[in-house]
């Protein structure tokens, strides 16, 4: 255990990257963790992210999923004004903007260009009140400060550094490639004052000989005049929430006995962070199926959340899915429907309001008799309760979150597949081999995805416990990250 710290140098610390991806997320996850190792009330925050991974918060908001990891490895509740300003991609030019962990509008890119000067305010607001509770607060831009068409009223990189007047660590991936290109070419599209608030680098998933490296860090430092604060390793095996993208490796993991389970990843997919602990599992091989590709064989097909439903149902069409899908339960396969995934496996979806793009009706998958009409008010709530999808449920406990706009109604919720709180949710048909559910982080309750899994068909010892790995991934990065906070507290001290 480290010597507890008196109090951290810095009182709100920015972490940019040169590129989307390059490790922001973690290291702010990590910091987070070291910090509160040594005693410090340290808390997350993310001016503006664009991500449909979400999580329902403490006072019942949504934030990015990126910011909820990072609040578990400070040891608090995560809450809105860690991430006052979320949005939503609905289309390749349009999104549903919440401000303060609610829906404010839907707005097309030019709009919400105009309205972030709106939204600073939020963001100023929610950082007040963080620094009034926390003594540090650990800080993660969003993309690259380098956009140089998205510099004017930005809130998300150095337009919020500007603001609150505080240093920016900036992190670049050497994974990618062209590492050093990468970091000059980011200082050199930054304005002098810009530049100087950038206290040093941290070169990040670094794998190989240290001593190649490091006559490229010298010739960095020397160019830049600017310090490698440090370089970070690739870590294998890391169970954390992703930030939004999916990862391109597949889990591919045949065994004996084993699950294959296969989920569309179609074009506006939310929260695929379900699937985590199927991810982790060794009798589950999970693969994500893009268009163009072929359905491989599969004991379960899962339907993921979507933010724009009525889309996603007609690349389901254009791919062949519904056919496949009948073919697959013919077969005697099962399928899950979560949120979107679950309104599609209805008659119908109706959107009259145009909720989630242009107003209208669509045909759905036919496959449970219920059907959707969306809805303006969001529903967002953390739940708990048991499963009753069959006789392999009982006694099994779930809990996840909800966040979905839309209500369902007929006659396949009169067979609920859970119990929540006194009330039945979602359904389950009457042949055993479909359950439709509106929880989020389904398979996270060691209990539920042990029942669910089961009921799908795998006979299998091993139990994953999400939270477990999770809390074990975050103190990995953070014992990865110790030479970083050394390196700061060096910094603040030559300073004073």
């Amino acid at each position: 255990m480290n010597a507890p710290m008196s109090e951290f140098p810095f009182p709100t610390l920015m972490v940019q990257g040169t590129t989307s991806d390059a490790g922001k997320s973690t290291v702010v996850a990590a910091l987070c963790r070291l910090l509160r190792r040594r005693g410090v009330r340290v808390a997350p925050f993310k001016p503006q992210n664009m991500a449909l991974n979400s999580a329902v918060t403490s006072d019942g908001g949504e934030i990015g999923r990126a910011q909820a990891l990072q609040a578990i490895a400070a040891g608090i509740a995560p809450h809105t004004d860690m991430n006052p300003v979320l949005l939503k991609p609905s289309s390749d030019t349009g999104a549903q903007v919440i401000i303060h962990g609610r829906v404010r509008a839907d707005m097309h890119a030019r709009d919400y260009h105009r309205y972030k000067t709106v939204a600073m305010g939020a963001v100023l607001e929610s950082h007040a009140r963080l620094r009034a509770q926390y003594e540090a607060v650990i800080v993660e831009g969003a993309g690259s400060p380098a956009e140089i068409n998205l510099r004017e009223r930005d809130i998300a990189n150095m337009g919020f550094a500007e603001a609150v007047d505080c240093p920016v660590v900036l992190v670049a991936d050497i994974d990618r490639g062209g590492v050093f290109a990468h970091i000059v070419g980011t200082l050199a599209c930054l304005s002098q004052s810009e530049r100087d608030r950038i206290i040093g680098f941290v070169i990040n998933r670094f794998r190989g000989d240290i001593k190649l490296l490091e006559p490229g860090l010298a010739w960095l430092e020397r160019q830049t005049g600017k310090p490698v604060l440090a370089v970070l390793p690739y870590l294998h095996g890391l169970y954390l929430d992703a930030e939004d993208a999916v990862q391109s490796v597949q889990s591919a993991k045949p065994r004996d006995g084993g699950l294959r389970v296969v989920v569309p990843s179609y074009p506006r997919m939310s929260n695929h962070t379900d699937f985590d602990p199927l991810r982790a599992h060794p009798d589950v091989d999970l693969r994500f199926v893009r268009a163009g590709e072929p359905l491989p064989g599969a004991d379960l097909i899962i339907l993921p959340g979507s933010k724009n439903t009525r889309g996603d149902l007609a690349w389901l069409m254009q791919q062949g899915w519904p056919a496949q899908i009948r073919r697959h339960l013919r077969y005697g396969g099962k399928v899950i429907g979560i949120c979107g995934g679950f309104q599609m496996l209805g008659r119908h979806v109706d959107d009259p309001d145009g909720v989630e793009a242009a107003a209208g009706r669509s045909a759905a998958l036919g496959l449970l008799d219920m059907e959707t009409v969306l809805t303006r008010d969001k529903r967002l709530a953390q739940v708990s309760g048991g499963c009753v999808f069959g006789p392999n449920a009982a006694g099994a406990t779930v809990s996840g979150y909800e966040i979905h706009m839309g209500v369902s109604s007929g006659g396949a919720l009169a067979q609920p597949a859970f119990e929540i709180a006194g009330r039945a949710e979602g359904a389950c048909s009457q042949d055993g081999q479909l359950i439709g559910t509106y929880l989020h982080g389904l398979f996270d309750n060691p209990s539920a995805c042990d029942a669910l899994l089961r009921w799908a068909g795998l006979h299998s010892d091993t139990t994953i416990d999400s939270a477990a790995l999770r809390e074990a991934s975050l103190d990995r990065i953070a014992d990865a990250t110790e030479p970083l906070l050394a390196r700061l507290l060096e910094a603040s001290s030559a300073k004073q």
